[in-house]
């Protein structure tokens, strides 16, 4: 089962290292990366996909935006 994630957080050094985290634990970038302005602060986000035993609910990390069901 393809599982499909979308990490999202301030444009900083710690959503480049979910990301990061999220790579060495076998997901995939999925397309390009998104940026947008809350007129405050730079929000980043990058969609991710990874290959999944059906069984497998494994997150890359729980502070993170799903669009697939569980």
């Amino acid at each position: 089962m393809k599982r499909y994630r979308f990490l999202t957080g301030p444009d900083d050094a710690k959503f480049c290292q979910r990301v990061t985290d999220a790579l060495n634990e076998g997901w995939q970038l999925y397309g390009s990366p998104a940026l947008t302005f809350d007129g405050k602060t730079v929000i980043a986000g990058q969609a991710i996909v990874r290959e999944m035993a059906e069984e497998s609910s494994h997150e890359p990390e729980a502070n993170c935006h799903t669009c697939s069901p569980s």
